[in-house]
């Protein structure tokens, strides 16, 4: 592997490249690829629709299009148009046999054409583009040289050469792709495509049919490979996408603002995205519930409960039908209504859609007689007696319309009723528990919990199907109860799903301890799991130490192997052993120790480039504002985007899950422990707290360190 940088003494000082020179080449390439996709846009702006539309819905809809088309081909002018290079040896498609020089296609993040439509920059989904991951000096997949280059602010510096079918160069690692996996974090999440690995790409790529589930713990990457593979399947099947609909459900909204650039980058525009609570959200969610109660809640065995609530309101026919048309009266005994009402609940259907054939299956009947009276009735006369009054005061009787939020609400205040339901499947201790103490009068005035609003949900399916998308990416999945699993699942029933956790980092008492468990209340039993050892953004020294955490936490769980080495970046300091340096400025006046050791170490962060995150037990939060106030240092939100005068992030422990920050400041472990109502749950958040960092983690304690941390220091 061979790397080059720009030489001032060599480049030539004008615009024209240096036909001696590979580097002003590329930049010339780059230059022409950014005026193509240019024309591009220009020709999609100028497209004239007022002669080709019938209607002024199509013209509608035709504008959105074109709207949408100029959006993906705008050119993000600090954003490389092409990360890469790839010469093959044979033409691509070609039989060996025939010879031929082989081509050379430039890979990057969209498609990229000239004036007579022939490729400059090939898109990194495209099937050309993947021997630009996968291929090796064991298998070079036809590729002769793949070129990686460097960029600063959207221009090429650099470029590095691998002669995959040349025996006499050994495999080396790329200082440039290391150097993208380090480049400093200020803003939203960015994509990795300019750096996935053989086994990212593999997910990447995996078929739309499917449902991939993938393990990864801290640093491997496994958001971006789950936001990419929602990318992959747009390019691969955007017709059937388009119909069917892809959304992307994240923990909470700080965590989806953080990634939500990274889709719009790869020029996809039309991924919804949402948290569980956002999907279930039928009720004002005003209401906490105590943990015991949430777990309980949270059982698939509520499933049931409610499967058997609703079912409940099915009351037996008490007496016949009789339809009054014109002179003549038809009767449906009694004995024929009740075997109507048998076969639809045989048939365990949807209750709503049960409802609806019950007063077909009545006016089937009424027919069935006109015509053995000699009367040739037609589908209209059925539908007519379907309407008729008598048949809908009975099929309200027997099969009255349920209220999802009412049925729910009954269960949770009536302790007649929910015992009546949960026989044999809760147990009376826990039904009450999970029974409100003080009576509520109505949906409205309820104060319904996040648990609540998720029966609620499953409650509406019994009545009627939920729509079903094409494809849905589930991140951070280990967090979710078995019946927010049922939700999501009926989101992607007829679709598939990339399921995306770390069992190690699940901090909610109802935590899945397995991914078979989980696929199961998903939906998905036949989905493949994937596990993703190989740590990219957090370096060696920060995720050993994090790891002494994982047999108190996860026994079993493979540990993290990073593949950066980056010696000095982890600090774990006591309070009372810190050493007065340059970059510690004395502390505000009446901060406590720990607080100003804190000011002092964020002080210290900042000096270096990229973003940094302090953060602590939700409990110290507004401490440390006041100790940030204090001492004149501006800080952010998560959620609130970070820029070059605006670094410092003030996260607490609870929100920081799936964020990451060049540097991390943790403030008192103990503390993020405390915070939880178990020591596990505790522990498992101060591992999440422990794997935020990019370059450079400094811990700080005033109390003793828990766990296996205290026997390390």
């Amino acid at each position: 592997m061979s790397a080059h940088a720009p030489d001032p003494a060599t480049t030539p000082a004008d615009d024209a490249p240096d036909p001696l020179d590979p580097l002003a080449r590329e930049r010339a390439h780059l230059t022409a690829s950014r005026s193509a996709l240019r024309a591009m846009r220009e020709d999609v702006q100028a497209l004239d629709i007022r002669d080709v539309t019938a209607n002024w819905v199509n013209a509608a809809v035709l504008e959105a299009q074109i709207e949408d088309r100029i959006k993906a081909l705008a050119d993000l002018a600090h954003t490389p148009l092409f990360f890469g290079r790839l010469d093959y040896l044979h033409p691509v498609g070609a039989d060996e046999a025939e010879g031929g020089e082989g081509e050379r296609f430039y890979i990057g993040r969209r498609h990229v054409h000239d004036a007579e439509g022939d490729p400059m920059v090939i898109d990194w989904r495209a099937p050309a583009s993947q021997p630009f991951y996968r291929a090796s000096k064991k298998d070079p997949l036809d590729v002769g040289l793949r070129r990686r280059f460097g960029y600063t602010a959207g221009d090429i510096t650099a470029y590095e050469d691998e002669h995959l079918s040349d025996p006499a160069e050994t495999a080396r690692s790329s200082k440039l792709l290391q150097a993208e996996i380090e480049r400093p974090r200020v803003g939203p999440m960015r994509d990795i495509v300019a750096t996935i690995q053989p086994e990212q790409d593999e997910i990447v790529r995996s078929g739309l049919g499917g449902t991939v589930c993938v393990q990864g713990g801290p640093g491997t990457g496994k958001t971006a490979v789950g936001l990419h593979r929602v990318a992959y399947l747009l390019y691969a099947h955007r017709e059937r996408l388009a119909r069917t609909g892809t959304l992307v459900i994240g923990p909470n909204a700080s965590f989806l603002h953080y990634i939500e650039q990274v889709l719009p980058a790869l020029g996809e525009l039309e991924v919804k995205q949402a948290t569980v609570d956002d999907l279930v959200a039928s009720v004002d969610v005003r209401g906490t519930d105590p943990a015991p109660a949430a777990v309980i809640k949270g059982d698939a065995r509520m499933a049931e409960v409610l499967r058997r609530a609703v079912r409940s309101h099915v009351t037996p026919p008490a007496e016949p039908v009789v339809v009054v048309r014109g002179s003549r009266r038809w009767r449906v005994p009694v004995y024929e209504l009740e075997e109507m009402v048998e076969q639809l609940l045989a048939r365990d259907m949807r209750y709503g859609a049960a409802r609806e054939a019950l007063p077909q299956r009545i006016a089937h009947a009424v027919l069935v007689r006109m015509e053995e009276a000699g009367e040739a009735p037609g589908d209209r006369v059925q539908d007519a007696v379907a309407r008729n009054p008598a048949v809908k005061a009975a099929v309200k009787a027997i099969w009255p319309p349920v209220d999802p939020a009412k049925l729910v609400l009954r269960l949770l205040s009536d302790a007649d009723f929910l015992a009546a339901h949960a026989e044999d499947v809760l147990t009376p201790d826990e039904q009450k528990t999970i029974l409100w103490t003080k009576p509520v009068r109505s949906v409205k005035s309820a104060k319904w919990s996040a648990a609540d609003a998720v029966l609620i949900d499953e409650a509406g399916d019994l009545i009627a199907r939920t729509h079903s998308l094409g494809h849905v990416v589930l991140d951070e999945a280990q967090d979710l109860s078995p019946m927010q699993y049922r939700a999501v699942g009926r989101r992607c029933s007829t679709g598939s799903a990339t399921v995306l956790g770390d069992l190690a980092q699940g901090t909610t008492p109802w935590a899945t301890a397995s991914w078979t468990d989980a696929l199961r209340h998903l939906g998905k039993t036949d989905a493949v799991v994937e596990e993703l050892t190989a740590g990219f953004r957090v370096p060696r020294e920060v995720i050993a130490y994090a790891s002494k955490l994982l047999p108190s936490i996860a026994p079993g769980l493979a540990e993290v192997a990073s593949v950066r080495e980056s010696p000095g970046s982890l600090s774990v300091r006591p309070v009372s052993d810190l050493d007065a340096g340059p970059a510690e400025p004395a502390g505000p006046t009446g901060l406590s120790d720990l607080d100003a050791a804190v000011v002092a170490a964020c002080v210290e962060s900042l000096a270096h480039e990229g973003s940094t995150g302090l953060i602590a037990a939700d409990a110290r939060i507004p401490a440390l504002r006041e100790a940030l106030t204090a001492a004149g240092l501006p800080y952010l939100s998560p959620g609130e985007e970070t820029t070059a005068e605006a670094r410092l992030t003030l996260v607490p422990a609870s929100l920081a899950k799936g964020l990451e920050y060049d540097y991390v400041v943790l403030d008192e472990p103990a503390a993020v422990v405390d915070g939880e109502p178990d020591e596990r749950t505790g522990l498992r958040r101060l591992y999440v707290a422990l794997t935020r960092a990019v370059s450079g983690l400094i811990v700080l304690h005033a109390a003793e360190l828990p766990g296996a941390l205290s026997l390390s220091e």
